[in-house]
Order: structure tokens, then C-alpha cells, then sequence
């Protein structure tokens, strides 16, 4: 693999035949065997590749072109590949063949000869492709609940990015960012996705092969909807409850409580709303962390029923539910899976989402419960941005290649990559680039890409500088994380020190024996981390605010780091550095606030600067 030109995903199998053929200037986009029109964006696709060699070739139909007149050959020929998403490309000194199984196959060529022409130009080596997927779903959820609702364009932008390297699901993960018009007060103050825009964007992923798939949670995480007066009847507890996170305990109201009819008309509502606005029939109505179910108004029945028979009970209402609507239930199975003796209770038309995070995360375990079971799954390992401002590069690769491996030994049926934006989603979209290029990589062909140099690649197909700075910068940047000390699960130590107060901190049993000297030594993993990043060329139209957003990060990690020297050393002039270092952090609220509106709405800006500006005010 080393020989061959770079590729994300790399195919499983590419032979290089010696020569090349050089593209001329004119020849045909030829699409055959039938499926002319679900071919045809492809085919553009192609041409602008070509257009940005200043080549300029027309798109054709049918079988009867001069066969010299033709460059690239779309072909789609019923069982012509192993599998339906298959593709076999043929760069010979007549031209270039893609025949595929169906219209997906053919698209899927395409996007790996227009990467061959992006590294290699006009001079294609002849050489012979076979390549097919490993997971039949290879997806992306985003986190759209926790403050940051990007703009449309965003999303455009990022759906052609994820397509481009294969992905063909994606998810917005939703609490309260939908508006709904039946309940207005909940999404009022949100900048919510209307019903156009998902209308809007389940076309524009369909034409590439992309299932929008609804994801709406409906057991847990209801906080968003249960704070208002007209739901709180429904909230299993708005007291105190214990979360089983250690010695957490949190405040209702959190989840909606199984035991209230009342619980699933709200459901009921939301769904004929949501749902008609997506193409798709399948649903992630998530119900993940119903961590304070029992501890409330559900008391009663989980003493006597157990927790895992109420659980189970409401979510055998909820699946009723959704097939009724004509849709297969997807689940996160975090809670279910507890209970390995319910497991075997589930519908086999529902899909359980085996969700984790950590590298070390029991993929292998989980999966065996839900194969054995012949409950149809899919492993969701994650990004590893939230809670970091940058990632953490080596548990990202680990989390994935972990979920991965293990989804193939036991059958998984999917692969979803998630990235959410716990306690104010702070990181910019950069610090998601890696873990989406090598999610999308190990999902395609596992072996094949197990081991691919994903700094370079990200920084080839993510920032599109072919330098490799851009990329370096965000993959070592995203392992700082381990040069501050502790490694707190799901986190990083310098973004707890911007979202606690000075008591929290020498407090906390993670971070009260932090060594300043640690703080230190992380200090100066940034600066050399940062340092390519003068010579990265990212040509994107979007450069500029790519560079601002990675120094802007490395400067809330610098501040992190002198915040954890002062409350963990406190030696010298403590009361200037508080002063230097409050004037610092209002300079980088200002900051946040102008990054976020760059691509982001305005709904939810507040509430995540909120905890932000905590940070200048408890010095």
C-alpha cells in the first residue's frame, strides 16, 4: 500500500498494471446499463474533477458511443460485482471502466477514480480496482442538541465531505432543535431545523446515496422539554437523583417517566410531526441514560417489576409506535444490555446501537449479547472532540478501530461514527475531521485501513492541503490531552479546568494531585503541536477561518493550562496573573462567540458562552 497513490478509504485490492494513460481533451462521460439519471451526479462529480484540470468533457447515455469516443464508463450491470455496494475499476490505455452492481457501486467507483485524479492528474496509472464495503451502513451522527446548530451551508459542506469518503447514513441527533409546531415554547429560543431545511437536506443526501436518518431521544435526556410548565407532569423526578456516574447526582427533571400516558401522546405528537419530513424508514428514537428511571415517579413499579422490565416495557410502546409510522426502530442499547437476560425480549425488526467511547470500550462483549440474540446491531464509537476543545487522537483511533474489529466479529449490520458537544459543544468542526476520516476509512475495508496514515489523509481530503501540515497540527493537537496528567474518562483535564471554579477543581478526585510541572509539559505539547501550522497550504474557501479556529483553540488550551497553574501552584503574583488571565478570557469568549457565528446559528450561543465566561469570573 505504501506504492500506491493515497486514497480514504484505500480500496481492499488495487494492482497496478506499469504505464499510465493520460487523460485527453476530449472524450465522453459514458453512462450505461440503464440507471442514466441515478448516475448523473456522479457523473458531475467527475466532471468538475476534470474541469480542474482544465479538462472539459461532456456526459452521455446508452450503449451505442463510438467506443473511441468514450474516457470513463459508468456501467451498471445487475450481479456484475460480489456485493450490491461494490465496484470494479479499470484504468486501461483505452480508458477507464467502472461497473458496479447497482447505481451506489457505480457512484462509489467514482469518488475513487475523481481521489486517483486529485493525487496523480492527468497521467492515470493503468490499474485494476475491486473494492466493496465491509459494513453495509456506515454513518455519522452529529450532536445538534447541546447549544451549536449549524447553518445549512454547513451542512451541505460536511455531507459532501463524509460522501466523498463513503459514508452513506447520517443522523442529527435531537432533543429540542426540531420545530416542532404543536410545541413551539420548547425549540422558541433554539434556532431549530424547520421542516424545510430537513426536506431540503434529506434531497440533497439522497442524490448522493446518503440515508437521512430521524434521530429524536424520547425516554431520556427530556430536560430541554420537561423545564417548561406544560410538560412537567411528565418528568420522572424534578428532584435529586443519583446518575451510577460515581458520587454524581443531578437535579431533575431528566427523563420522562414510562408510568404516565401522558408520556407517550407527547411521543406520539412529536413523531407525526418529525417524521414525514425524511425519506428514510428507519428511527433512532434513542432512549440512552434513563439514569434517574426508578428514582421517581416510576419508583413503584421498577421495585416491582424491576428497572429493566419498566425500561423494556415503554420501549416495547415506543417500537409499536414507530412501526406503526412504517419504520424500523433503531435504539441506543446502553440500558438494555444491562439486563443481557431481556436482551432476547427485543423485536428482531429493530436495530440496538452498541454505543462507546473509550479505546478499551467492551465492543467485543456487547456485540456477542446482541448477536447472540439475533437482534440485528450496529457498533457507534465516537470522535472523542466533546470535552476536549481538540480531541484525543489516540483514543479516537483506538475507539474506532476497537468498534470496527468487533462489529465484523459479531455481524454488526452498521457502523455509526458519532460526535457530539457535551456541556456547551466548544470544539469547532475541525476537531472532528480525523476521527470522521478514519471512522469512514475502518468502516469501508477494516484491513485495509487499519494501519492508513490518517494525519495525511485527513489533511489531504478534510483541509485539502496536500503539505500535510493541516493535518499533523490536528492530530497531534488532539493528543495534548495526554500531556496534562490525568486522562478523566470521556475528556480531557484542560477542558475541566475552563468549566469548574477553583473549589471544584482542588476538589475533584480526577484533578486535585495535577502537578503544575504537568501543566507545563502540556504547555509545550501545544506550541509544537501548533508549529506546522504556518506551513500548511489548505485550499479551502474557507482557509482563513480554518486557521483562525485551530490557533483560537490552541489559545484555550494555553489558558488552561495557566488557570490549572494558578489554582493548583498559586505561586508568584497570583492577583496579577488572575487579572492578566481575566482579561485573556474575555478576549476569548469575544472569540468564541465571532468562531460560532461563522457557521453556526445563533441559537444556543448563549448558554454555551455562559459556561465559558464562568471561567473569568472566578479567578
Amino acid at each position: 500500500m505504501s506504492d500506491l497513490p493515497l486514497l480514504l478509504p484505500r480500496p481492499r485490492e488495487m494492482t497496478l498494471a506499469g504505464g499510465t494513460w493520460s487523460l485527453p481533451e476530449k472524450r465522453l462521460i459514458v453512462l450505461e446499463g440503464g440507471e442514466a439519471q441515478a448516475l448523473l451526479h456522479a457523473a458531475r462529480r467527475l466532471q468538475d474533477a476534470l474541469r480542474g484540470l482544465d479538462l472539459s468533457w461532456e456526459i452521455v447515455a446508452g450503449n451505442a458511443v463510438p467506443g473511441a469516443q468514450a474516457g470513463i464508463t459508468l456501467n451498471v450491470v445487475p450481479q456484475g460485482t460480489r456485493h450490491p455496494q461494490g465496484y470494479e475499476l479499470t484504468v486501461t490505455p483505452a480508458g477507464v471502466y467502472i461497473v458496479a452492481s447497482e447505481p451506489a457501486g457505480a457512484f462509489y467507483g467514482s469518488l475513487t477514480l475523481i481521489q486517483l485524479i486529485d493525487q496523480v492528474g492527468r497521467d492515470l496509472p493503468l490499474c485494476r480496482i475491486s473494492d466493496w464495503p465491509d459494513f453495509a451502513v456506515r454513518g455519522v451522527m452529529l450532536d445538534v442538541a447541546r447549544d451549536r446548530v449549524p447553518q445549512m451551508q454547513e451542512l451541505f459542506a460536511l455531507v459532501d465531505m463524509l460522501v466523498s469518503w463513503k459514508v452513506n447514513q447520517f443522523q442529527l441527533y435531537m432533543e429540542h432543535t426540531f420545530a416542532y409546531r404543536n410545541h413551539p415554547e420548547v425549540w422558541a429560543e433554539a434556532s431549530p431545523f424547520t421542516g424545510e431545511e430537513i426536506l431540503a437536506l434529506d434531497a440533497y443526501c439522497r442524490e448522493r446515496f446518503v440515508e437521512l436518518t430521524p434521530n429524536q431521544n424520547s425516554f431520556g435526556h427530556m430536560h430541554r422539554w420537561l423545564k417548561f410548565e406544560r410538560y412537567q407532569a411528565l418528568a420522572e423526578t424534578h428532584d435529586w437523583f443519583d446518575t451510577g456516574w460515581g458520587t454524581l447526582r443531578m437535579k431533575g427533571p431528566f427523563s420522562i417517566t414510562p408510568v404516565d400516558p401522558g408520556s407517550l401522546d407527547l411521543l406520539r405528537s412529536m413523531y407525526d410531526e418529525l417524521l414525514p419530513h425524511f425519506s428514510s424508514r428507519q428511527f433512532n428514537v434513542g432512549c440512552d441514560e434513563t439514569i434517574d428511571l426508578g428514582q421517581g415517579r416510576s419508583k413503584d413499579a421498577c421495585a416491582s417489576r424491576g428497572k429493566g422490565r419498566v425500561y423494556l416495557d415503554f420501549l416495547m410502546q415506543i417500537y409499536r409506535e414507530v412501526k406503526a409510522r412504517g419504520h424500523t426502530m433503531q435504539f441506543w442499547g446502553d440500558i438494555i444490555v444491562k439486563y443481557p437476560e431481556l436482551v432476547p425480549e427485543l423485536p428482531r425488526d429493530t436495530v440496538a446501537l452498541e454505543w462507546g467511547y473509550e479505546a478499551e470500550h467492551p465492543f467485543d462483549a456487547n456485540g456477542a449479547t446482541f448477536a447472540a440474540s439475533g437482534v440485528p446491531f450496529y457498533v457507534c464509537p465516537g470522535t472523542s472532540s466533546w470535552n476536549t476543545l481538540v480531541g484525543r487522537t489516540d483514543n479516537t483511533i483506538g475507539n474506532l478501530r476497537n468498534a470496527a474489529e468487533n462489529g465484523l466479529k459479531h455481524g454488526a449490520v452498521g457502523f455509526l461514527n458519532t460526535d457530539w458537544g457535551d456541556r456547551g459543544h466548544w470544539q469547532q468542526p475541525w476537531a472532528s475531521y480525523l476521527g470522521f476520516a478514519y471512522g469512514a476509512a475502518v468502516s469501508w475495508a477494516y484491513e485495509a485501513n487499519r494501519d492508513i496514515d490518517i494525519g495525511r489523509a485527513t489533511s489531504v481530503y478534510a483541509f485539502r492541503d496536500r503539505t500535510g501540515n493541516a493535518g499533523r497540527v490536528a492530530y497531534d493537537l488532539g493528543n495534548v490531552y495526554k500531556a496534562a496528567g490525568a486522562t478523566p474518562h470521556n475528556s480531557s483535564v484542560l477542558f475541566w479546568i475552563l468549566q469548574m471554579t477553583p473549589d471544584e477543581l482542588k476538589g475533584s478526585a480526577r484533578l486535585a494531585d495535577l502537578p503544575a510541572i504537568t501543566l507545563d509539559q502540556a504547555s509545550a505539547a501545544i506550541d509544537a503541536a501548533m508549529a506546522p501550522l504556518d506551513g500548511a497550504r489548505i485550499e479551502r474557501p474557507d482557509a482563513d477561518l480554518l486557521h483562525r479556529e485551530m490557533q483560537h483553540a490552541a489559545a484555550l488550551l494555553r489558558h488552561a493550562t495557566r488557570r490549572g497553574q494558578l489554582v493548583f501552584d498559586g505561586g508568584g503574583d497570583a492577583d496579577a496573573l488572575k487579572r492578566e488571565l481575566a482579561a485573556e478570557a474575555r478576549a476569548l469568549v469575544a472569540e468564541q462567540r465571532a468562531l460560532w457565528l461563522a457557521r453556526s446559528r445563533p441559537g444556543g450561543l448563549e448558554d454555551s458562552l455562559a459556561r465559558l465566561a464562568f471561567a473569568q469570573e472566578v479567578l
